[in-house]
């Protein structure tokens, strides 16, 4: 199968990094100042996405360690590729995050710097590609009409920056905790030299900035709205909503609720916590009145996660991050 020209033109000319509806299951690919923002030793985290038919996989891996000397550390790894093998996108970090700087009464109140370093892969195979001069009037798609396109270098991996600052409240027992922060990615630019006369072209720095906040509605209930903004050159994401989570037991939370990214889709899901373990189940439904090459923008996203509990009280506050 081949992949959609329209993707792979966006992927060549105007690269967007892979995205996932639920964004908090993968922090690090959000602000890597969110590194360690849970109540735990470690987390461990993996995410699938299928998108446009499965004509679009993306994958994503992570692992976090929180320590008590005002540093936490991360790894993550996300995969994007096209069913056919036509397109394949992959970059990995390792994540320092650093959480020192604390304020209020009781030093409940975080500050946290991060930075990220790692590399970023590209590939694209033309053989599996097609492209608007090879679509002949009266003929239709001929294979052996030329592109007129000629791929400079098909695979590159290049070094890879990024930072973020992310402020939350981990005051114990408080009804409302807020939390947000803003992190650029590819702060480094990396060269995109693939097609000729592309040559000095950049991947485009991604801004992301995100806010929330976390409310004990009750002994049994608990409320998360959020919003995340992110852009990265002429392409923009906005979007938020809320997601509930209720005690079900001693050792389970149920979880359920609904995101809108405007102008592209409406995400509800569900999902349940289970003595550490997370797992979560998403939809996008598509909202939009564009879809790549006429196919609907569904998507399927499934997330599990595992959160190992601190063996000693180290008398650190904790922040109990989102579920999503």
């Amino acid at each position: 199968m081949t992949l959609l020209a329209a993707v792979l033109c966006m992927g060549v000319q105007a690269q967007v990094d892979p995205h996932f509806s639920q964004y908090y299951i993968q922090p690090m690919t959000m602000n890597p100042a969110f590194t360690g923002a849970f109540d735990g030793d470690y987390r461990v985290s993996a995410i699938w996405r299928s998108q446009y038919g499965n004509t679009l996989n993306t994958k994503g891996i992570s692992a976090e360690k929180t320590t008590n000397i005002n540093a936490n550390f991360g790894f993550n790894l996300v995969n994007q590729g096209s069913a056919d093998g036509a397109y394949n996108f992959t970059n990995g970090y390792l994540t320092f995050a650093y959480t020192g700087v604390r304020f209020g009464e009781n030093a409940d109140h975080y500050l946290v710097m991060a930075m990220q370093l790692g590399f970023i892969s590209r590939k694209f195979d033309i053989t599996k590609m097609t492209f608007g001069s090879q679509w002949v009037s009266g003929v239709g798609f001929d294979p052996t009409a030329n592109s007129n396109e000629t791929f400079l270098k098909p695979q590159v991996t290049s070094f890879d920056a990024g930072a973020g600052i992310a402020y939350y409240d981990a005051t114990p027992n408080k009804t409302a905790s807020f939390f947000g922060g803003v992190a650029a990615y590819h702060i480094t630019q990396p060269v995109n030299p693939y097609l000729s006369g592309q040559e000095q072209s950049q991947l485009a720095i991604r801004y992301s900035v995100q806010a929330g906040v976390r409310i004990n509605a009750s002994d049994q209930l608990t409320i998360v709205p959020t919003v995340i903004y992110m852009k990265q050159g002429d392409a923009q994401e906005r979007m938020g909503g809320v997601y509930f989570q209720v005690y079900a037991n001693e050792n389970t939370d149920v979880m359920f609720g609904a995101y809108y990214r405007v102008a592209d889709a409406a995400t509800p899901f569900v999902g349940f916590y289970y003595k550490g373990l997370t797992m979560g189940l998403s939809y996008d439904v598509d909202a939009s009145a564009k879809s790549a090459a006429g196919s609907k923008g569904n998507s399927l996203e499934i997330s599990i996660s595992y959160v190992g509990k601190r063996k000693t009280n180290t008398g650190v506050p904790r922040f109990w991050c989102p579920r999503f």
